[in-house]
């Protein structure tokens, strides 16, 4: 039977000298083609890092942009919402102050508050329409 100081003197020598070898200095060839890798490596993980961070910006913008367009749609709809509003209060206030007149004045008068009315309807619409974007 082995003697367990015998044994493990033999490990520490093995150990010993693997440990050694670890310190051995390489060729100028073997460091040259070392380094070369190392640079490849890297420069390919910095390359794959670019790119997932160009993805992800890109995914970021999509996001951004599509809100931006939500907002100006949301914005250009209001805006149509609002000169509508004050096409019929316009509308309105000429119809009753055609009220005042009579005959064929009146019907004249009623008559120019209608197209008033459709002029300032259109113009909203084409407005709106102009402001409206796509995705």
């Amino acid at each position: 039977m082995l003697d367990s100081s015998a044994w493990d003197w033999g490990t520490a020598v093995v150990a010993a000298l693997a440990l050694a070898g670890c310190n051995k200095s390489k060729s100028p060839e073997d460091v040259s083609k070392d380094v070369a890798k190392a640079v490849q490596k890297a420069s390919n993980e910095v390359t794959k890092s670019e790119d997932r961070a160009q993805s992800a910006l890109d995914k970021s913008y999509e996001k951004v942009n599509d809100q931006e367009i939500k907002f100006n749609n949301d914005a250009a709809h209001q805006t149509y919402n609002v000169a509508i509003a004050k096409a019929d209060g316009n509308r309105k206030v000429a119809l009753a102050t055609c009220e005042s007149q009579g005959g064929a004045a009146q019907r004249a008068c009623k008559e120019q508050a209608e197209a008033d009315y459709k002029t300032a309807r259109a113009d909203a619409r084409a407005s709106a329409a102009v402001v409206v974007q796509q995705k």
